[in-house]
């Protein structure tokens, strides 16, 4: 007849407790403070003018307001509506754009043989070191000259290129296994055809990242679309929202319930896809 030996629990020390609670403690503190913007946007967008300026604060407002909704997609001094169409519009066309141009040139300066491959590379990342405030008049005065101000084209294709994106991907493209490529190869497939049907199905972890990431970039970008997007037709919700609060305005309610409208999207698309945006940068080669 064989005993069993009974081995009691580990208990957990003391020190062991603090340190967890501790640990819980920090995150939880962590949690609240990166919610409490997202608090303050949601609470001032469905109180009243005089609440939200009030000197005495409230948690909450003394009765939502939700009617605030409707008042910002019916106001007729601004373009909300209009605003996250042309946003969503330049948002996407500008992902796929980018994101086709960089995989290709990613690709093409990690596996494809070029005397020159080295330096292209290295110009590119020069491109990283300059300020995108200090190439904004320049391009501005080809898009004036084009006529593309306050067209879709005028806002679209100077942001279609990433140097940062293209960096991402070749560093992916380097750890990327050769013997997938061989074996296309094998099978005669030239550069484009192994490009295609092996690569790129491969890599949908690092596309979807860094598709995300574009969008997120594009649909929050100001300074560019405020310059070249001069008629109201050709405004984004960036752009839109500005328009709340001016010298002439103060609309601090629709301030608030817009930002909180056009959070919306960036948030369902970030919780959906924010595996992605891990894994794209594991699989990048920036990982620590």
């Amino acid at each position: 007849m064989s005993t069993s030996v009974v081995r009691p629990a580990p208990r957990v020390t003391l020190k062991k407790a603090l340190l967890n609670t501790l640990h819980y403690g920090v995150l939880i503190v962590l949690a609240l403070l990166f919610l409490l913007p997202f608090y303050l946007i949601v609470r001032n967008g469905l109180a009243t003018e005089q609440e939200i300026t009030s000197p005495n604060w409230t948690f909450f407002p003394s009765a939502l307001h939700f009617e605030n909704i409707g008042e910002l997609f019916s106001d007729s001094e601004v373009p909300f509506s209009d605003g996250m169409v042309n946003s969503a519009l330049i948002a996407f066309l500008q992902t796929v754009g980018q994101i086709l141009i960089s995989l290709l040139a990613g690709y093409g300066l990690a596996r494809v043989p070029y005397r020159y491959a080295n330096q292209v590379f290295y110009t590119i990342l020069l491109t990283l070191m300059i300020p995108s405030a200090v190439i904004y008049v320049p391009t501005y005065v080809v898009v004036s000259y084009l006529g593309w101000l306050s067209t879709l084209q005028g806002l679209v294709v100077p942001g279609i290129f990433s140097g940062f994106t293209t960096f991402l991907f070749r560093q992916f493209f380097l750890s990327f296994p050769r013997e997938l490529e061989e074996a296309g190869r094998v099978d005669g497939l030239g550069y484009w055809g192994t490009f295609w049907r092996i690569v790129v199905p491969n890599s949908y972890g690092i596309i979807a990242a860094l598709s995300v990431i574009t969008f997120i970039q594009s649909w929050n970008a100001f300074l560019w679309p405020f310059v070249v997007g001069q008629d109201r037709t050709a405004w984004t919700v960036q752009v839109v929202l500005s328009n709340f609060l001016n010298a002439q305005v103060l609309n601090l309610h629709e301030l608030f319930i817009g930002a909180a409208v056009a959070i919306l999207p960036l948030m369902v698309l970030f919780f959906l896809l924010q595996r992605y945006i891990v894994e794209g940068y594991k699989q990048s080669g920036l990982k620590g």
